[in-house]
């Protein structure tokens, strides 16, 4: 029964996962574009086609069915939106639907077509989750106070069990969990023979004030924040300045700046005051979180661009801050959670009412204008953006007005022939083609402008957000579409939560909204906060559903704990350090992972942590441990980025540049500081899980696939670290056995034993070549091993 328990529980898990994928790529877009001709609300069902539930859309019409999970081939949804037939081409008699969005329909039939809409006639008998009943939830109450501490709670769920905890794990295995945990590196075995567990509070102490624990949690925020650098989706240019959020995160976390300071600065620093230059800066920057995310850009329609960005930073913040799904309450009340419309258009007026600032280049087939924040200059200044001559700004000025003029001398031509009653509509394609001429040579001209003053010293830009120069509620607008407002919603937050706060009519509301989510009286945040921890600790968390607080995610295992966890949270100051220094001294943090069959047979899944869970690295880990143990690894900072120096080249020409490593890696330096760019991730990354940086991702997937095992043997990467490994055990004074034992200590901070010992003397002896190649080959299986991957 607990097998059986554990298997349904890790399924329900994947398919939240699913879930929110339909609802947030799939769903709306049935709404907008099919529900008018196939759904029981419209009492139409052309074709005999219903999509607006599960059994409708696999069931099909008289042509068959709709959607077939896993066989993308025979959907007939897909090919009718990819007017492959003539015949089924929808929406009829309308263009075809973005690249980006067919593209999503074939992903998520091909990963099974998840789809948790009942009947229609169920949907109605079972109303969205209502304000009252919400509030009983537990997430939406305030955390309550209850005696106790970390141990004591875990304890107490074991003890009804009948289970008991390990015992504490041997000083060298702890260590290593400690250094990977908190700095993402191993300890180097001068580390681990000054260590003993009486220096334990010191070495904690030691590794929280270390410049590489920012880069290792730092990199956890990344991911919930979706940092890229680049937009992705079917324009994916560059954003060369993005660099800069990513070390603002780095910065932020080294100095333990309270959290709820942190989630302000990042929703609303361009609004706080600032005591100098250089805090104006920090704070502008801080805001980027809002102004990287992936973007439509060939849509045409601005009123439906400035929805859907609003929609993506709306749905960024919530998941991100509250592990709350509002952003799928656009269309339509929210199916289980409760959020209605009015929420959802409440926090879009806010977004609404906000300017993003996202690139210094325009798309040549639209409007969509993404210019940057320009930046106090401040001392020590990284600038990646290149200086021109003073003879040059003054070119690019006048070319700017002879274009301006060009197009006001268009304009008038074609004012004068209508005046005068001429027919100039055979001139039509042509006037068109000057027309997009001038919009993409502007765009050109005005981003190589903004980066330079007018004696052409190059300006620090940043990405980032600040407010609009007209404030504005949102409409309300039927199934989320733009042409069918209904009413204006006044800018505010959901009301589920019952926190005192308003809107400034003055200001967009981002501040407030940040002090309405960083309040103690929210029940999620600090709660969100203290599970994501736990997470990165314990690799999974006290609710493993850590981007979903809501009726569809799971429960806490253990709530007490966690509400303890969140006052004490809230308590140190909003303190990330103090939580995480309070988790790793506790016993239950130091427990052996020793596997024991009577305790597995009980809870195999561990959630009541009666051992410490065995974990592999984080992509970013197993690159960064590798570099540290062959001595090739560059802990200094890269100034800027790889992405910087691309002069906004798009994403999908990168491959054809030369100057690039094939997996845009070649460097040294840790792995945060590789370029992130959307639909290109360097292979090292990618083979081992990274984020999906389109998405709010608070827990990665971890998979065990051959092309990992393939990447190992064979990735230049993994190579250049044997023969450098190699190199480095070969310098030293040692004969054949101390180098074989030298080898292993590195990797694994152990001593190989008298087996592992005798079978490599045994490869040395046996195998041709001469001893540096031999050890090269032999350092290379024991960076692709296993036990490489794993901290303990």
């Amino acid at each position: 029964m607990k097998h059986t328990l554990s298997f349904l529980l890790v399924a329900s898990s994947l398919h939240a996962a699913d879930t929110a994928f339909f609802e947030s790529k799939i769903r709306p877009v049935l709404v907008k574009h099919c529900y008018e001709c196939h759904s029981a609300e419209s009492g139409k069902s052309k074709g005999g086609l219903m999509l607006d539930t599960k059994h409708g859309i696999r069931e099909g019409g008289e042509t068959g069915p709709a959607v077939v999970p896993g066989d993308a081939a025979k959907s007939l949804l897909l090919t009718a939106i990819k007017h492959s037939d003539p015949d089924l081409e929808m929406p009829p008699k309308e263009p075809q639907l973005p690249p980006s969005v067919i593209a999503d329909f074939e992903t998520w039939i091909k990963a099974g077509a998840a789809d948790p809409r009942e009947s229609a006639v169920k949907v109605a008998e079972r109303p969205p989750v209502d304000l009252e009943a919400g509030r009983k939830f537990w997430s939406y109450q305030k955390p309550k106070q209850v005696a106790g501490s970390i141990d004591g709670f875990i304890q107490a769920k074991l003890k009804e069990d009948g289970l008991v905890s390990a015992p504490e794990a041997e000083p060298v295995a702890l260590l290593r969990r400690l250094y990977f945990d908190l700095i993402g590196l191993p300890p180097t075995p001068k580390e681990v023979k000054a260590f003993s567990m009486d220096k334990l509070e010191a070495t904690v102490d030691e590794l929280l004030k270390s410049p590489r624990f920012g880069e290792r949690w730092g990199r956890h925020w990344l991911d919930v924040a979706r940092f890229a650098e680049s937009n992705g989706r079917e324009s994916n240019l560059t954003f060369p300045h993005a660099w800069r959020y990513r070390d603002y995160v780095i910065d932020a976390v080294n100095a333990d700046v309270p959290f709820d300071r942190f989630i302000t600065e990042q929703i609303a620093g361009d609004l706080l005051t600032a005591k100098d230059d250089a805090e104006r800066a920090r704070l502008l920057v801080a805001t980027g979180f809002l102004a990287f995310g992936p973007k439509g850009l060939n849509e045409q329609n601005k009123a439906q661009f400035a929805a859907d960005v609003a929609d993506e930073q709306l749905d960024t913040v919530t998941r991100a801050v509250m592990a709350s799904s509002v952003a799928c309450a656009r269309c339509h009340d929210h199916k289980t959670e409760p959020f209605s419309m009015e929420d959802y258009y409440a926090l879009a007026g806010i977004f609404k009412s906000t300017q993003t600032f996202y690139g210094n280049w325009i798309d040549s087939e639209n409007n969509n204008h993404g210019h940057l924040i320009r930046l106090p200059e401040v001392p020590g200044q990284i600038i990646p953006n290149r200086p021109v001559s003073a003879e040059r700004v003054k070119q690019l000025k006048s070319d700017l007005a002879k274009l301006n003029q060009k197009e006001k001398d268009q304009q008038a031509y074609a004012l004068k022939a209508k005046l005068e009653g001429r027919d100039i509509s055979g001139e039509f394609y042509e006037m068109l083609r000057i027309a997009i001429g001038i919009l993409w040579t502007r765009g050109g001209l005005e981003g190589q402008l903004e980066t330079v003053d007018d004696q052409g010293r190059a300006l620090p830009l940043c990405m980032g957000v600040q407010d609009a120069k007209r404030i504005q509620d949102s409409q309300l607008y039927v199934r989320g579409e733009i042409a069918h407002p209904v009413k204006a919603v006044p800018r505010g937050f959901p009301r589920v939560i019952e926190v005192k706060g308003s809107v400034s009519k003055q200001q967009s509301g981002r501040l407030e909204f940040a002090q309405w989510l960083t309040s103690r009286d929210n029940p999620l945040t600090a709660r969100v906060m203290a599970n994501r921890v736990w997470r990165h600790l314990f690799g999974a968390g006290l609710v493993r559903t850590v981007d979903n607080f809501g009726f569809s995610g799971e429960r806490s295992s253990h709530p007490e704990l966690l509400d303890h966890l969140a006052i004490k949270f809230m308590d140190s100051g909003w303190s990330v350090k103090s939580l995480i220094r309070e988790i790793v001294f506790s016993k239950t943090y130091r427990q052996a992972s020793t596997h024991r069959t009577d305790a597995f047979e009980k809870d195999p899944d561990n959630r009541l942590l009666w051992r410490a869970p065995k974990r592999r690295l984080d992509a970013e880990v197993i690159r960064d441990s590798m570099l540290a143990v062959s001595g090739l690894l560059d802990t200094s900072r890269r100034p800027g980025s790889l992405v910087a120096e691309l002069d906004g080249q798009s994403v999908s020409l990168i491959g054809f540049n030369t100057k690039l490593p094939p997996d845009l890696d070649g460097s040294k330096r840790r792995s945060i500081y590789l370029p992130v760019l959307r639909d290109n991730l360097p292979d090292v990354l990618e083979q081992f899980d990274v984020a999906n940086p389109n998405l709010v991702t608070g827990d990665r997937d971890v998979t065990n696939v051959p092309l990992q095992a393939l990447y190992l043997m064979n990735g230049p990467f993994v190579q250049e670290q044997a023969a450098a490994l190699a190199q480095r055990v070969m310098k030293e004074k040692l004969n054949l056995p101390e180098r074989i034992r030298r080898a292993f200590a590195l990797c694994f901070n152990r001593a190989p034993d008298a087996k592992e010992q005798q079978l490599a003397e045994s490869f040395f002896q046996t195998a041709a070549g001469d001893e540096t190649k031999l050890m090269t080959a032999y350092c290379h299986a024991l960076l692709s091993s296993a036990e490489f991957r794993f901290a303990d």
